[in-house]
């Protein structure tokens, strides 16, 4: 049996379970014409149970109230999709999150306070899916509260879902990656002279590359083999790409002060080779 121990909104109320485990539960409705000490049912389709289990949830106990309930629909909606698009499940912090953000970012609009996004670029091309997402959620803002918000804001938007994607313990800065991906495929644009088109397909396996790299760096993950021998055999086939590499990994050292393993030079060589290759037939 569930119990209700506070209603936030109409659409969010603090629960527990006979074990008196706390829950915030989110569903259209749900609080309506509810107080505590009321059940409710686990019945509805679009009921989410968040777990009050750490700090930053009971932050959000307080903010939950002064939300208006129509920024529960459109976050339970958005994530909805996103976990459909995705095919992952997201990190039950982005109902509070994206709820929270959506509700500032209304009220910036409204007051014509604009704030840039400094890597709008970056997240439009090299997280497709999420900015997709993000453009997604503009046009349900548009159907349910009549307004037009800047495509910046599917950018701002896509962080979120950015930072959602990484596990609970993992700690993830979706603006360092961003701008860490379009300084690494940039130098390697210049340093190399390689025309990279966003339709090509080694473009796109090269930034998917990239991408998993600057996580892994992140998340102090990357590879490294003992074995040194591939790398030699790259190195002796490809020159020119594995030169590529060693700029990549002098950028990594000077900006931030740490080694790239030599696996990791061998698998962006790899992926360097391919530009070059498509550009030179190009």
């Amino acid at each position: 049996m569930i119990k209700i121990k506070k209603v936030l909104n109409s659409s969010v109320v603090l629960v527990e379970d006979e074990q008196s485990k706390e829950y915030i539960l989110f569903g259209k409705g749900i609080g309506y014409g509810q107080k505590a000490g009321n059940t409710v049912e686990e019945h509805q389709a679009d009921q989410i149970f968040v777990p009050v289990e750490n700090v930053k949830v009971k932050e959000y106990l307080g903010v939950l109230d002064a939300i208006p309930p129509v920024y529960v629909e459109l976050t339970g909606q958005i994530v909805a999709y996103a976990e459909k698009k995705l095919q992952t499940k997201l990190n039950t912090g982005i109902y509070f999150t994206l709820m929270d953000h959506l509700h500032f970012a209304v009220e910036r609009y409204h007051k014509n306070i604009a704030i840039a996004n400094k890597v709008f670029w970056e997240i439009k091309n090299y997280y497709a899916e999420e900015f997709e997402i993000g453009l997604f959620s503009l046009e349900l803002i548009k159907e349910k509260l009549h307004i037009d918000m800047p495509k910046e804001e599917a950018a701002n938007i896509a962080f979120h879902l950015i930072n959602a994607q990484s596990g609970e313990k993992e700690s993830r800065d979706s603006m360092k990656m961003a701008k860490m991906i379009g300084s690494i495929v940039n130098l390697v644009r210049y340093s190399m002279n390689i025309d990279m088109e966003a339709e090509n397909v080694h473009y796109t396996r090269f930034v998917t590359h990239v991408k998993f790299f600057v996580e892994r760096f992140y998340t102090d993950k990357m590879l490294e083999n003992t074995d040194n021998i591939l790398f030699e055999q790259i190195a002796s086939l490809y020159p020119q790409a594995m030169d590529g590499a060693f700029k990549i990994k002098e950028y990594i050292h000077q900006v931030y002060g740490k080694t790239i393993p030599n696996e990791e030079l061998t698998y962006l060589a790899v992926h360097i080779h391919r530009l070059i290759s498509h550009n030179q037939l190009a």
